[in-house]
């Protein structure tokens, strides 16, 4: 990663530090970053709590109609359902993140940008600016910043993996750039 000074001739944020960041977005970051999506808005989390809930009912009350003789399709349908409902709450993220393993491949090498005019995301297939507005909260993993649209449903998001940091302390000023201008989640 190199610094780079930028910024407006004269202004009191004439010199303002760019940082950038090379890096390959894997699934295990994608999946990471479903993940905080999926904790991020009031409806998203409800719909994470509802749907294993929902496998846990169907579940029971399938496996109980079987158990009591019932062997009809509605008894093996709702403990199917149930037991699929109750998988993919466990490996939502990871099966997500896999379905766009292809994507990640083609796109290859990844170089953000982050600077006083928002965060320039370039791979080898697109360039896309997206302004301070456009995604206007983050969460931190141990592995990764993910940038959200707060909105309902949280829709778009950018991976920043952490790895793509090649000096010390480049971490930390991506960090103090996000707080400066986006809500932590």
């Amino acid at each position: 990663m190199r610094m780079q000074e930028t910024g407006r001739q004269g202004g009191p944020e004439a010199r303002e530090t760019a940082v950038e960041l090379v890096y390959e977005v894997t699934t295990a970051d994608l999946a990471q970053a479903i993940h905080v999506r999926n904790t991020a808005t009031p409806e998203l989390r409800r719909q994470r709590r509802l749907v294993p809930l929902i496998g846990i009912v169907l579940t029971v009350v399938g496996g109980a109609a079987l158990a009591a003789g019932q062997s009809g399709h509605k008894s093996l349908a709702m403990l199917a359902g149930g037991l699929v409902l109750c998988g993919l709450a466990l490996c939502g993220p990871r099966l997500q993140a896999r379905a766009f393993a292809g994507l990640l491949a083609k796109a290859g090498e990844t170089r953000t940008r982050v600077d006083g005019t928002g965060i320039q995301v370039a791979t080898a297939r697109s360039s896309t600016l997206l302004q301070w507005g456009a995604q206007p909260a983050y969460a931190e993993t141990a592995d990764t910043f993910v940038l959200l649209d707060a909105a309902k449903g949280a829709a778009a998001m950018t991976v920043i993996p952490k790895r793509g940091a090649r000096e010390p302390g480049d971490v930390d000023r991506l960090r103090a750039a996000l707080d400066g201008r986006l809500r932590r989640l």
